[in-house]
């Protein structure tokens, strides 16, 4: 896999964020965005978000056309100051399988658990899980960077920094 070379104010964004806007491209070639939890796996220069079997369109949209993106822009509750504001295009593939859970959803899981401390309260109770199990089974959503653009302390007024990304190389 490809280990990405990045600051280490890009890097905290990515490992502290709560949240990013995921945007692919529709039928008709619109964007489409919604908000997201994204883990970073610093080791395969790769994203990883997932989405619920109950909300396919997501995964429509990649299979039609894999290029997406990732905008870190809020920087509530990472307990960051003046973080950059960081935007990723890329490729995204969605896995073949449904998990409930491998590896990748561990880490995927407890960062959640990290980043949203209250969404273990519907995993403590039995009625909840059995009411929401289909929310736990999902595709894994893998994204591999193209270019990574980031604007110092959010400023977006001022050109950005950017890392173009090398595969196969």
């Amino acid at each position: 896999m490809l280990e990405l070379s990045l600051p280490s104010e890009v890097t905290a964004v990515f490992e502290s964020f709560r949240c990013c806007e995921f945007t692919t491209l529709n039928k008709q070639g619109m964007p489409v965005t919604w908000p997201v939890s994204a883990v970073y796996f610093p080791e395969r220069g790769q994203f990883l978000i997932t989405t619920s079997i109950s909300f396919p369109q997501k995964v429509w949209n990649i299979r039609r056309n894999p290029k997406v993106s990732l905008f870190f822009s809020d920087p509530t509750g990472s307990g960051l100051t003046h973080p950059p504001t960081v935007l990723v295009q890329g490729d995204a593939a969605v896995s073949d399988e449904i998990v409930v859970l491998n590896e990748d959803m561990e880490k995927f899981w407890r960062e959640l658990y990290q980043r949203q401390p209250s969404s273990k309260s519907y995993n403590s109770n039995a009625l909840t899980r059995k009411l929401m199990s289909w929310y736990y089974i999902r595709w894994c959503i893998f994204i591999t960077p193209h270019s990574i653009h980031w604007y110092h302390e959010g400023d977006t007024q001022q050109a950005s920094q950017t890392i173009e990304v090398k595969h196969g190389e």
